[in-house]
């Protein structure tokens, strides 16, 4: 007997099987034609994220402008006015905003990708679908709140550029989908692995938040790439998203340490990662349920 399960409409001869779901599937046989296929259930599971995430609460989503804005007040108050950090010649409300946009899309994309098969294990295990649409249906939502976050930076951009003129538009402004892409597949990669990881192995999630939380200091969130000592600014560029962030910052205001290079690293290890990690993720999604 073979180890399949066929599937077919009312009345059809066998050779109108619609759909075939196989255990026996390579970790390089990416389920790509299946995500397609199934592209109506990424829109309803990003819409089920998006609200799920401020139902029942007070404020609902005043929460994406009240948590940027807050978190940018006490960096301003802490990095700025006390320890007194470089912007590189941005206002550091300015500064500190444009890097907590950045890095709560890709710290928040990654630590919900990394929860994927243990926050999901019973809907798995009741109905198949393509694993890999949660994770995509993450990045989505989490690239809604990211859009709502852009539209308050740069609102803010806009008036203090209105009140005294301190940056040109550039071109370089079209650059800013593209890190957010390299965001999204570094954010992807390293969370699928992660999560692939803690199907098995759960202790290992407790130790992404606390990841993540250092991953941010050896970030360029509340400090310029610039104010890192020569000695230690190769070893702080082999993180991608600095680059990402640097790159982002320049091209809104025109500043910062970047370069075609960094841009060009961060893409290509960001793809790299991403791949390991889709890998890793569909290796494991084959068998999960059983070791979870």
């Amino acid at each position: 007997m073979k180890d399949r399960i066929l599937t077919r409409h009312m009345d059809t001869t066998e050779e109108d099987w619609t759909l075939v779901i196989s255990p026996r599937r390579g970790a390089f046989d990416v389920p790509i034609r299946e995500v397609l296929a199934y592209r109506d259930l990424v829109t309803m599971l990003t819409k089920r994220n998006f609200v799920a995430r401020y139902k029942q609460t007070i404020l609902g989503p005043l929460w994406l402008i009240i948590q940027p804005l807050m978190t940018t007040g006490i960096f301003t108050i802490v990095f700025g006015e006390i320890a007194n950090l470089s912007t590189d010649g941005i206002p550091q409300v300015l500064f500190y905003l444009s890097g907590v946009t950045c890095w709560t899309y890709f710290a928040t994309t990654l630590t919900s990708t990394s929860n994927t098969f243990r926050e999901n294990a019973n809907l798995f295990g009741k109905v198949y679908f393509p694993r890999l649409i949660v994770p995509i249906a993450t990045a989505v939502s989490n690239g809604l709140t990211l859009a709502v976050q852009l539209v308050l930076l740069l609102s803010v951009a806009a008036y203090m550029q209105l009140r005294q003129p301190i940056f040109d538009v550039q071109a370089q402004l079209l650059l800013l989908p593209l890190f957010v892409l390299i965001m999204a597949a570094a954010a992807l990669g390293i969370g699928m692995a992660i999560s692939s990881m803690t199907a098995k192995y759960r202790d290992l999630a407790y130790l992404v938040g606390f990841g993540v939380q250092l991953l941010m200091y050896a970030t360029p969130v509340i400090y310029p790439l610039s104010a890192i000592p020569e000695r230690y600014r190769t070893i702080a560029g082999l993180n991608p998203v600095a680059h990402v962030i640097e790159g982002f910052r320049h091209a809104l205001f025109g500043t910062g340490t970047t370069s075609a290079g960094g841009v060009l690293y961060a893409l290509a290890s960001s793809l790299v990662v991403f791949t390991i990690g889709l890998l890793a993720f569909n290796q494991v999604e084959r068998k999960f349920v059983d070791t979870i």
